[in-house]
C-alpha cells in the first residue's frame, strides 16, 4: 500500500508548491485589472470583473474535473492500483475536452442567459461580452488543465503542478500586457491572453502526465485496452462521485455570482470596488487551499488504506497549517491592503470604496478557513452528497441574508452585501460540520498499517 509519509515536514513539502502556484492563480487576475485599471477605464474594469464572474460561473461548474479526479487518484494510489491510477488520467481527460467542446459550441446561447441574468448597465456589458467571446475559446483547454490538476494533486506531485500554474501564469500575463497595453485590445484583450495561456498549459501538461505516469498512450488506447479504461461502469462512477461535486460547485458559483450582481445594482464603481477586494479574497482563498488540497490527497490516501489513524493525523496537521497561514493573511491584508489598492487602481471613487470595505476582507482568512480545510477533508474521502448538500444548504442560507439586509444602507448598502458574503463561509463550514461524525464512522475500523504502528 502507498502510504504517503505523514509529518510537519512533509505536510509542508506537499503544501508549499501549492501554496505558490495557487497565489499566482489571483496573481493573475490583479494583473488582469491592473492592466485594465491604470487605463483608467472604470467601465471596462467593471466589465471585466463581471465577464470573469460569467466565465468562472460557466467553467468551474466543471470544477469536478479537478476535485473528484484528486480523491479517486488518492484513493486509487492508497490502494496500490497503479492501472487505474493511469486510467483515471485519460477518463478525466476525455470528461474535461468533451464538456470543454460542449461549451465552446453553446457559448452564444449560455452567454446570452448570463447577461440577462447578471446586469451591468450597456457600457460594462459590452466591454465584459468582448472578454467572455474570447474566454469560450479557451474552454476545452481550461477543462482539460482542471483534469490534469487533479490528477497530478492526487498523486501529491505538487511540484510539477506547480511548474504547470506558473507556465501558465507566465504566459498569461506576457499576453496580457501585449494583447491590452501593446495592441489595445482591452478586455477582449485580457481574455484572449488567459485562453492561449489556457492552451499551451494543457499542452505541456499532457506531455508531463504522460512521463511521469509511464503510460504508453498507443497501448492504453489499443481496442482491448480503450473497451476497460472508459467502460460503462468505470465511467459511470466518475461520474456517481462527480455529478454530486459539480452540483456542489454551481451553487458556490452562484453565490459568488449573486455577490457579483449584488455589487452591480449599486453602480459601476461599487461594482468595481468589489472586484478589487475580490482579488484580496481570491489570494487567501488560493493560499490556504494549499493545505486543502494537501488535505484531500492525504485524507484520500487514507481512506484508500482504510485507516482511521492517518486520516485523523492528516486532518491535524493540515489544520495546524491552515489556522496559522489565516492569520497571517490576515495581518497582511490590514498592513498592506490600502497600498495594494492603490497600485491596483487610479479611480479615486473605487479606491475611496474599496478602502471602506477592507475590514471585511481582513476577516475571511479567519472566518472562511474551517469551509475550505473541511471542503478538503470530504473532497479527499469523496463524500460528493454531504459536499453538495452543505453547499446548497449554505447558499440558500445566504442568498436569504442577503434579501433580509437588501433595506440596509448603511454604507450605501454595500455593507449588508459584504455581510452576508462574509457569513456565508460560515453557514458553509457549519453544514459540512454536520456531516463530520458520519465520515469518522466509516472509519471505525483499524487497517492493518494501524495495527503495526500500533505494534511498533
Amino acid at each position: 500500500m502507498a502510504a504517503l509519509p505523514l509529518t510537519r515536514r512533509s505536510i509542508f513539502a506537499q503544501a508549499w508548491p501549492i501554496m505558490v502556484g495557487q497565489a499566482s492563480v489571483p496573481l493573475v487576475g490583479i494583473v488582469d485589472a491592473t492592466v485594465i485599471g491604470r487605463t483608467g477605464d472604470a467601465a471596462a474594469l467593471a466589465g471585466v470583473a463581471l465577464g470573469a464572474t460569467i466565465v468562472n460561473l460557466l467553467f468551474w461548474s466543471f470544477g469536478f474535473l479537478r476535485m473528484g479526479t484528486t480523491g479517486l487518484v488518492a484513493q486509487a494510489d492508497g490502494r496500490a492500483d497503479d492501472w487505474e491510477v493511469r486510467a483515471l488520467l485519460l477518463r478525466s481527460l476525455a470528461l474535461g475536452a468533451g464538456f470543454g467542446f460542449l461549451l465552446l459550441a453553446l457559448q452564444w446561447p449560455l452567454s446570452k442567459l448570463a447577461f440577462a441574468l447578471l446586469s451591468g448597465g450597456e457600457a460594462v456589458t459590452g466591454e465584459a461580452g468582448a472578454y467572455v467571446a474570447a474566454r469560450f475559446w479557451g474552454a476545452p483547454a481550461a477543462l482539460s488543465v482542471f483534469a490534469i490538476n487533479g490528477w497530478l494533486l492526487g498523486l501529491g506531485r505538487t511540484r510539477t503542478a506547480l511548474a504547470l500554474q506558473i507556465l501558465l501564469n507566465a504566459v498569461n500575463i506576457g499576453l496580457d500586457v501585449a494583447l491590452v497595453w501593446g495592441l489595445g485590445l482591452g478586455a477582449a484583450g485580457v481574455g484572449a491572453g488567459t485562453a492561449g495561456a489556457e492552451g499551451t498549459a494543457a499542452l505541456a501538461g499532457l506531455i508531463l502526465c504522460l512521463r511521469f505516469s509511464g503510460l504508453d498512450l498507443r497501448a492504453m488506447l489499443a481496442p482491448a485496452s480503450r473497451k476497460a479504461v472508459f467502460a460503462w461502469d468505470a465511467m459511470r462512477r466518475l461520474m456517481a462521485v462527480n455529478g454530486d461535486i459539480m452540483i456542489r460547485t454551481i451553487a458556490l458559483l452562484f453565490l459568488f455570482a449573486w455577490f457579483a450582481n449584488a455589487g452591480a445594482r449599486l453602480g459601476t464603481a461599487p461594482l468595481a470596488a468589489n472586484h478589487v477586494l475580490l482579488q484580496f479574497v481570491s489570494v487567501a482563498a488560493f493560499i490556504l487551499d494549499a493545505f486543502a488540497f494537501t488535505a484531500e490527497s492525504r485524507i484520500g490516501n487514507a481512506v484508500g488504506l482504510g485507516s482511521r489513524a492517518q486520516f485523523m493525523r492528516a486532518i491535524r496537521l493540515t489544520g495546524e497549517f491552515s489556522a496559522l497561514g489565516g492569520a497571517l493573511l490576515a495581518l497582511a491584508f490590514w498592513t498592506a491592503g490600502p497600498g495594494a489598492i492603490a497600485l491596483i487602481t487610479t479611480d479615486p471613487a473605487v479606491r475611496n470604496i474599496a478602502e471602506a470595505f477592507l475590514p471585511f476582507v481582513v476577516a475571511i482568512p479567519l472566518i472562511g478557513m474551517p469551509s475550505w480545510l473541511l471542503d478538503g477533508i470530504f473532497i479527499g474521502a469523496t463524500r460528493g452528497r454531504a459536499l453538495r448538500n452543505a453547499a446548497l444548504l449554505s447558499t440558500g442560507l445566504y442568498l436569504a441574508l442577503d434579501l433580509v439586509l437588501r433595506g440596509d444602507h448603511s454604507l450605501g448598502g454595500n455593507g449588508g452585501v459584504w455581510t452576508a458574503f462574509l457569513m456565508s463561509y460560515v453557514f458553509r463550514a457549519g453544514a459540512l460540520a454536520l456531516y463530520f461524525p458520519g465520515l469518522l464512522r466509516s472509519l471505525k475500523g483499524e487497517s492493518a498499517l494501524d495495527r503495526r504502528g500500533a505494534a511498533d
